[in-house]
């Protein structure tokens, strides 16, 4: 059993043979561990530590026992194993012993002390023949403190003595001079037999260059460069086992080095890379692979940072998945002579090369590295197994001809030729999507420079892979970690970018809590003045398009029956030709095809039955989020006549919403919020939508099926129907809004609703009343109706319960509001002041204006609060 910083999981020797080594620059950590199984393969970026076999099960309770663990008991315990690691051999007692004190240490908050004597014991485990041991030893003096004056007596050179080394660094000076250990052990001509532990170095340093890459000097640096390039280029072409002969005698002068091959079986006539194979691989051709994993990052830190890509990209490395089967033996029969194999167009290296500095010379040699694994990538791999890895490294191979063409523009025209012909093979195969994406990187970030047309890469990232691939979540978390990377460039660069919103949206329909994160950040780059409105429906319709996109997927297969037995209604309907239209115009891949606002809700009853699908409820989680983030940049780019539009949409799809448990009244709640700033931050629109507002608010049943977007609209007009807000507002539009209101204040307030209906809210009812007495202030004709009104409504309390009001306490707030506005309405000119206040006086800035004086002001509101 081990436990991972994200899972806990169980690997048995049978399933590490079969497993392939994960080379990740992101996750290379100080924690890794190497089994004998691999062969020397070393997972990188995977911590691997013992935990006792019983952790995943009532965890709670084992780490409650380990920390609530007396000092006597602990001390006992500590003797206890003293005496067994003073033993001659280890048994499995011994190792539950390590287990259960690694478990002690690590579920304390705090960090314990072992005893001098015990901790002496364990550090000799670290090189110790048995891997567990090794394994354990550091996972349990990771989680202590070293010896004082013993910071670092580890003198074992391997991946747990290195680790165990680093992670006990507490400073700058520390870390330098591991650093310094580590690059002189790289240096020094290593031993036969300690050849092995320069495999170990890299993942230690590439775990400082992630985190601390200041740490390298610039000789550091400069020795690295080089060592990277003599590991990259000039590694051994023979295979690491040596193949016998044959014949009788079969000793070791009859064995013969036999070359690497490639993945097709055929005899390599170049030079070493990831994607040889051979029987068994030779330090230097292991220190290849390992160099290649890193050089990106290198790359990215060291040498000059592309503008589109920051060292945050370092947080997502590839995978490449180095099969085991690279290791296996090839028969004389498998192997195959030259023929057919072309000899790579960089097996001739200039000599020329040799004379750059080094970084200018590793940038040359990663070139030809990438360029060499292009050319092995075009040949037919034997193994499935070997045809991922192909792809691994085409895609980290594209990313290196990346960061060096950014470095050396010249680059650009000697790669353009082998990238644009790549993906012109690439391109008609969706399987290879994820690697058709740094190609459309490169694209982006070279295209301008080589003058080519890049239309193609955009069809295929903006129309197809979102289109055809949606439910891929690998593809989704990578091309929308592409677009949060690029988005300034495409939103200038790229027309397609702003224009595939529709096609976009689909992973937010279809994996909406995944991939929210992403458009939080994207949504404001696709809000244009052309977009806007049909982005705002199509955020509202999300639900509809998850429930389409799921019904896509099920036409393909055989039809799913209900619990009940029946058929789904909403994929016959799919299936229809009758309404293909509705189906299709969500399923658009770009804005202005069509428009479906008035079948809307043939839609909505079509998908009743996936109201309860799972997928389609957590899309319509994520709608309001992207509402509110949608409406705050467009009150940025848009002008008024834009937002007069989106005012009318909101009013419009108030009531056209895929009846969802809580969506509507969520999405209701969003609109009442941004329609009311609307309305403050450009007053014009209501009197330049008074109709449509009029219209609204002048419906009764809106009072009662959207209770939070009417009593915001009603609110709206009562605060901005006034000549101080725009001067075209006429008494004949006061009037008309008042006669409006009024009818449907009386007629909610004068009639019982039906048994079982529901009754009018009392903040409707409060805010009709608030907006009349309003408008009357600004029409004194009026307040006579208003005050009528007042009064009865106080008889119509003192008589007891009305039907219409729910309970006497909402009632008697009702009241107390008519009566405050009752008294202020008998003196107009206050009336006015307080429920029309001019803007001066809602937002004063006393303190600043130099015609006024703050203790003028608060002597005059002292003397008025005496008056009354």
């Amino acid at each position: 059993m081990y436990m991972t910083e994200h899972c806990t999981f169980t690997l048995k020797e049978t399933e590490l043979k079969s497993c392939h080594v994960i080379l990740r620059q992101d996750l290379f950590i100080d924690r890794t561990v190497c089994f004998p199984a691999l062969k020397g393969r070393v997972y990188l970026g995977v911590i691997l530590t013992p935990t006792p076999k019983m952790y995943s099960h009532g965890s709670e309770s084992l780490i409650k026992q380990a920390r609530e663990i007396q000092d006597s008991e602990l001390q006992k315990f500590y003797s206890r194993l003293l005496k067994l690691l003073k033993a001659k051999e280890f048994g499995h007692e011994t190792m539950d012993s390590l287990q259960r004190l690694h478990l002690i240490l690590s579920a304390n908050k705090y960090t314990k002390t072992l005893p001098a004597e015990l901790q002496r014991k364990l550090s000799p485990l670290l090189s110790s023949p048995s891997e567990q041991l090794q394994v354990l030893s550091t996972a349990v003096l990771r989680e202590t403190l070293p010896l004082p004056g013993e910071e670092q007596i580890y003198n074992q050179e391997n991946i747990h003595s290195y680790s165990l080394l680093l992670s006990q660094c507490s400073s700058r000076t520390e870390l330098s001079s591991l650093c310094t250990r580590l690059l002189r052990s790289l240096e020094n001509r290593q031993s036969e037999n300690q050849s092995s532990s320069l495999t170990h170095i890299l993942p230690i340093l590439n775990t400082i260059l992630t985190h601390s890459p200041e740490r390298l000097t610039e000789d550091q640096v400069t020795l690295l460069s080089k060592k990277l390039v003599d590991w990259l280029r000039y590694a051994s072409i023979t295979q690491g086992g040596a193949v016998s002969s044959g014949g009788f005698f079969t000793g070791p002068r009859s064995r013969q080095p036999v070359p690497i091959a490639e993945l097709d079986g055929t005899v390599s006539g170049d030079f070493f890379t990831v994607l040889c194979v051979g029987q068994g691989f030779t330090e230097d051709q292991w220190m290849n692979v390992y160099s290649f994993s890193m050089l990106r990052h290198w790359l990215l830190t060291f040498h000059s940072v592309p503008s589109s890509v920051s060292l945050s990209d370092t947080a997502n490395r590839l995978q490449l998945s180095f099969s085991l089967s690279h290791s296996h033996s090839f028969s004389n029969d498998d192997r195959s002579e030259v023929d057919g194999s072309v000899v790579s167009m960089v097996s001739a290296t200039s000599s020329s090369s040799r004379l750059l500095p080094p970084k200018e010379r590793l940038r040359e040699k990663a070139f030809q590295y990438c360029l060499r694994l292009i050319e092995q990538c075009d040949r037919k791999a034997q193994k499935k197994s070997d045809t991922e890895l192909q792809k691994a490294c085409l895609v980290e191979a594209v990313c290196i001809l990346d960061c060096v063409c950014t470095e050396d523009s010249s680059l650009v025209y000697r790669t353009f030729p082998c990238v644009k012909a790549l993906f012109g093979r690439l391109s008609s195969d969706l399987t290879f999507a994820r690697v058709l994406l740094p190609i459309a990187q490169f694209y982006l970030n070279h295209g301008e420079i080589a003058a080519v047309d890049c239309d193609s890469v955009w069809q295929l990232v903006f129309s197809q892979f979102p289109a055809e691939l949606f439910n891929d979540p690998f593809l989704a978390y990578e091309l929308l970690r592409f677009l949060r990377l690029n988005v300034e460039n495409l939103q200038l660069r790229v027309p397609q970018y702003t224009h595939s919103f529709p096609n976009l949206l689909k992973f937010l329909a279809w994996d909406g809590p995944a991939v929210v994160d992403d458009f939080v950040d994207l949504l404001p780059s696709l809000v244009t003045v052309d977009t806007a409105v049909e982005l705002l429906h199509a955020l509202l319709d999300l639900p509809c398009l998850s429930a389409t996109l799921i019904l896509q997927l099920r036409t393909t297969s055989t039809p799913i029956a209900e619990a009940c037995g029946r058929g789904l209604l909403s994929l016959d309907a799919f299936r229809s030709p009758s309404f293909r239209g509705l189906f299709l115009y969500l399923l658009r891949t770009e804005t202005g095809s069509g428009d479906t606002i008035d079948r809307l809700s043939t839609l909505h009853e079509l998908l009743t039955e996936a109201s309860d699908w799972p997928r389609v409820v957590q899309c319509a989680q994520t709608v309001p989020v992207l509402l509110h983030i949608f409406f705050n940049t467009v009150v940025k780019v848009g002008d008024v006549k834009l937002l007069a539009h989106l005012m009318l949409v909101m009013l419009e799809r108030s009531s056209l919403l895929l009846k969802l448990p809580t969506y509507t009244t969520e999405i209701h709640r969003v609109f009442s919020c941004h329609l009311l700033r609307l309305c403050k931050l450009h007053p014009s629109l209501v009197v330049d939508q008074s109709h449509d507002l009029l219209e609204f608010a002048g419906t009764t049943a809106n009072a009662y099926s959207k209770e939070e977007v009417y009593t915001h609209v009603v609110w709206a007009l009562g605060d901005n129907l006034s000549v101080s807000c725009d001067s075209r507002c006429s008494v004949k539009l006061i009037t008309s809004c008042f006669e409006t209101l009024e009818a449907v204040l009386f007629e909610v307030t004068s009639s019982a609703p039906l048994p079982g209906a529901a009754r009018p809210a009392p903040r409707v009812i409060t805010s009709l009343m608030s907006a009349l007495a309003k408008l009357a202030s600004r029409s004194h004709d009026l307040i006579p109706r208003v005050s009528l009104f007042l009064s009865k409504l106080r008889t119509v309390a003192r008589g007891g319960p009305v039907p219409w009001c729910s309970s006497g306490e909402d009632l008697s707030a009702i009241v107390t509001r008519g009566e405050e506005l009752w008294s202020l309405l008998k003196t107009p000119g206050v009336a006015q002041s307080v429920l029309s206040p001019a803007a001066h006086t809602t937002t004063p800035r006393w303190h600043q204006d130099t015609n006024l004086s703050l203790p003028l002001q608060l002597r005059t509101l002292t003397s008025l609060t005496h008056t009354r």
